[in-house]
Order: structure tokens, then C-alpha cells, then sequence
């Protein structure tokens, strides 16, 4: 190995927001040294430099059918989080990554995320960067994978961090706010409004649903639309009906678009969850804004709801509204918002500054070493 090598990338395959996030970073590292992304899907990542190697492995955490019934009680131990026994798709996956250390002898190997996978390039060996996420993450096995790393990708601004992020991770983490999400040229309100199709004069109400959870649930949101009938609300992403709700007709559900950013700026206030695409966009147009986190492993959605509320980013609520005067309350916080103040947390360009800390760290670590062959022509 030396620090011309290889950089290898792990991708987790739930959402788009790690795929968007790994294809930017590697798209302009591709400039500077070979990267391989192995992940479970490949229908999930924007346009990648045909330089770059995109390798598919196993799921990590959906079974087959193939799996060993009789060991599916055993307990994990504290220091991993998916580490089932007798699932054939895992030891594949592990075996393909592991085989990757060894032929192609990476400088570097990136994990986003896994704490599973981070310990494996640490127990081979390589060097490896853990992507960093908000959450209660104080457990065992996400102390393994952040002690084990050589540095930590955070890829929010540094306002944005936990008050309880240990000092000594804090140390070795750099922040790229908003990597991977279109967001650095600004489009103009009337002009998104025009592409759309939208009166200008709409007081427009958006409400976003993610790609990683079940959607937003309507009824909560036709009482918000029901107390503003002079408003125009319409949702986008996912959303899910409990039957019981009687729709105003100013609330619209558009379904999936592919041009959320133009919702986004096009709209004069925002409802949404607080995924990590969600939450750099909005920032990034800068609008009165209702948080609703979702559900997630670790509670890392609750986690950056109150580092945003904490920042005064955003009015946040601890579960979806049940009536129309804890709406009015929601959007009287909403409107101190200072939408300048969110717009300055975006970076011009974090893909860049990403690509070029993670190569220049690769560089520096091996410092010294020699190349020498790999243990196949050893053997």
C-alpha cells in the first residue's frame, strides 16, 4: 500500500442521501486516485464518473430466505448493531470487501455508514474515515467504529453539531455542510414558480416527505390547510392516509417529483421531517420552517430537530400537530426565523474540500511506507 492508492467507499443503500452524498465526493476524487463504491443497489446514485468502479455486494441487513433459522435468537454483542449469524449475503459482502483490501490495497476506505464495516477495515489493516451522523450514537459499537477511524466526515456545518460530541471525536472531525445536495446556486423564487406552474401571488405551504421513512400522515396536515383556507398546501414525497381525515381543497398531494429544490424555493413556508437532504435545502432557500422528525435508528432525526431548534433554524414539534391552534403556534415560531442566518450555513463547494481532505489524509497517513506487493504475490 502507499498514499497513491486506491480509495475504497461504502455506501449505505437506504434513502438517497448517502448515494448522492458518496457519487459527489467521488466524483471529484476520481481526478485525483482510483475509488471503488461498493454498495447494495446501483439504481440509487446520480451520474458517476465512468472512472469510477461501482461494485453491487449483498444486502447487509435484508434477508434471502437463505439465512439459519435455528441461530436468528442469538444476541449480538454491544459493539455492532447487524451482525446476525448464518446469513450467507453477509459473508459474501464482508468477503468481496476484504478481497477488495487485499487486490486492490486501498490508501483509504470510507464507510457511510456502517460500524460493522468500519471495524473490519480497521481489523484488515486499512486505514478508514467514518461518516458522521446526528443521534444518540454513545453505544459500543458506534464507539468502535469512531475510535478506529482515522477521521470523521461530518457532512452538516459545525453549528450544526451535538453539544454532546465527545472532545476527542470532535478533534478529527471535519465538516462539509451540505456535501452531495445541489444547493450552492440560489434560483429565484419567481422563476421556480414559473417552472412549475404556480400563481405567483399563492401563499404556498409545502410539506416534504423524504425517501427513508413511511411518508407524512395527512390528517395531521388537513388540519393545518383547513385553518388556512386562503393558503395552498401541497405535499411532496411519500405521504400515508388514516382514512379518518376529510381533505380541504386547498391541500394537494403531488407524489414523488424530481425537482424538489425547485418546491422548496418556489415555496413561502416549509413543513418537512429533518433528513439530511431536507434539512441542507431548505437551510439553503431560507424559509419559515415547521420540523417534524421521524422515526429512526438512534433517534438521530430527534437528535438534529433539537440542534436546529437549539440554533433557532427552525420551529420544532415533538410529534405531528392534532389541531389548528398548535399549527398557529408552530408557524408564530417559525416566522422569527432569521432565513439569512440558514442560508449562510451552506458551502460553496463541500464535494471539493471533501475529496481533497480525504485524499491529502491518505497521502499523509502513508507517509514513509513502501510499497510492497500484496499478500497473494507474497504467497
Amino acid at each position: 500500500m502507499s498514499g497513491n492508492g486506491p480509495i475504497g467507499y461504502f455506501v449505505h443503500h437506504q434513502g438517497r442521501g448517502h448515494a448522492e452524498r458518496a457519487a459527489a465526493i467521488a466524483n471529484r476524487l476520481a481526478d485525483r486516485r482510483p475509488v471503488t463504491l461498493f454498495c447494495a443497489r446501483d439504481d440509487i446514485f446520480p451520474e458517476l464518473d465512468p472512472r469510477i468502479v461501482l461494485e453491487t455486494i449483498p444486502s447487509l441487513f435484508e434477508p434471502t430466505g437463505r439465512e439459519a433459522p435455528a441461530m436468528s435468537a442469538l444476541p449480538m454483542p454491544e459493539t455492532v448493531h447487524c451482525a446476525p449469524l448464518g446469513w450467507p449475503g453477509i459473508t459474501s459482502a464482508f468477503s468481496r470487501i476484504a478481497q477488495g483490501f487485499a487486490e486492490r490495497r486501498p490508501a483509504l476506505f470510507v464507510t457511510d455508514v456502517s460500524a460493522e464495516l468500519a471495524q473490519l477495515a480497521r481489523l484488515c489493516s486499512v486505514p478508514h474515515v467514518a461518516v458522521l451522523q446526528h443521534g444518540e450514537r454513545g453505544d459500543p459499537g458506534h464507539m468502535a467504529a469512531y475510535d478506529g477511524a482515522v477521521g470523521l466526515l461530518a457532512p452538516y456545518a459545525e453549528a450544526l453539531e451535538q453539544q454532546d460530541r465527545p472532545a476527542r471525536l470532535r478533534a478529527k472531525t471535519r465538516y462539509f455542510s451540505g456535501v452531495g445536495i445541489d444547493c450552492s446556486s440560489p434560483i429565484e423564487k419567481a422563476k421556480a414558480r414559473v417552472r412549475l406552474g404556480l400563481d405567483p401571488e399563492d401563499d404556498l405551504v409545502l410539506v416534504i416527505a423524504g425517501g427513508g421513512g413511511e411518508g407524512s400522515p395527512t390528517a395531521p396536515l388537513t388540519l393545518g390547510a383547513r385553518a388556512e383556507p386562503d393558503s395552498r398546501w401541497v405535499t411532496i414525497g411519500k405521504v400515508r392516509s388514516e382514512w379518518h381525515e376529510t381533505p380541504p381543497g386547498n391541500l394537494e398531494h403531488r407524489g414523488w417529483v424530481e425537482n424538489p429544490r425547485e418546491w422548496i424555493v418556489a415555496a413561502d413556508r416549509v413543513v418537512s421531517s429533518c433528513g439530511n437532504t431536507t434539512v441542507h435545502m431548505v437551510l439553503a432557500a431560507g424559509r419559515p420552517w415547521v420540523v417534524v422528525p421521524e422515526w429512526r435508528y438512534f433517534d438521530e432525526q430527534c437528535c438534529k430537530a433539537e440542534v436546529l431548534d437549539r440554533e433557532g433554524l427552525a420551529a420544532v414539534a415533538r410529534h405531528w400537530p392534532s389541531h389548528a391552534a398548535a399549527w398557529e403556534r408552530l408557524w408564530s415560531a417559525a416566522a422569527l426565523i432569521d432565513t439569512e442566518r440558514q442560508r449562510a450555513l451552506i458551502e460553496p463547494d463541500p464535494a471539493t474540500e471533501a475529496a481533497d481532505w480525504l485524499s491529502e489524509l491518505a497521502t499523509n497517513l502513508w507517509q514513509g511506507a513502501t510499497d510492497r506487493p500484496g499478500l497473494e504475490a507474497v504467497a
